[in-house]
């Protein structure tokens, strides 16, 4: 049994296992009580981060490391398709959205967030978080230039890519500050549609429970 530490980034590897029709168990994870409180995961993962993944021996952290293992491992068993082959044209579209919703859009939105909610209050508005800022909104460029051309990150067909984009605008929109365009809306409003998304939020009850407090910027 597939097993996922923490909900959070966790989210995005529920969301592929969901997808993919792969049983798994969430096991929660209190950031908020301190993750040293919680031995049995920082035996799992001693940095104290989520989400983490175990399976059998396999013990990983990085939900876009996760995902990439889980579609490697067992893609021949998923009922979706939700990565293209390395032959398919639109296999580089399809890893650089994969990445991007974290490497490029989530971590400098975290910034922001952590900024906006988490600091000192006389530490809020610093150059760091202005900084990060305005590398995500250079970043979203390549997410409008991408949505102008086709429905999805890689090409006509919802893959994992969306999971990893889909993932970080939810939090850009809650607690980022950050106002969609239509176009935008319109493409998150498509894939939050999906029955695996809403499978997802009823197995997450801390992200659908943040979700519906906190309502996107407007």
């Amino acid at each position: 049994m597939l097993t996922i530490y923490g909900e959070g980034r966790g989210f995005r590897v529920i969301w592929l296992l969901e997808e993919m029709g792969l049983p798994y168990k969430l096991r929660s994870v209190d950031l908020l009580k301190g993750a040293e409180n919680d031995p049995e995961f920082l035996a799992i993962n001693p940095g104290g981060f989520i989400p983490a993944l175990v399976d059998g021996d396999t013990v990983m952290v990085e939900s876009i490391a996760i995902m990439e293992y889980l579609l490697a491992r067992y893609g021949d068993k998923s009922k979706a398709k939700l990565a293209p082959a390395p032959s398919d044209p639109n296999f580089g579209l399809y890893q650089q959205f994969l990445h991007l919703g974290e490497a490029g859009l989530g971590a400098n939105i975290q910034v922001v967030v952590v900024s906006n909610f988490i600091a000192p209050e006389n530490e809020r508005n610093n150059w760091g978080a202005r900084w990060a800022l305005d590398q995500f909104h250079s970043r979203m460029k390549l997410v409008k230039r991408q949505l102008a051309r086709a429905p999805y990150m890689a090409g006509d067909a919802f893959t994992a890519a969306d999971i990893s984009v889909i993932y970080t605008l939810n939090l850009a929109i809650r607690r980022g500050g950050i106002v969609l365009d239509d176009v935008e809306k319109a493409y998150m409003a498509r894939v939050t549609a999906r029955d695996g998304y809403k499978r997802t939020l009823d197995a997450c009850p801390g992200t659908k429970g943040f979700y519906a407090a906190v309502p996107p910027a407007q």
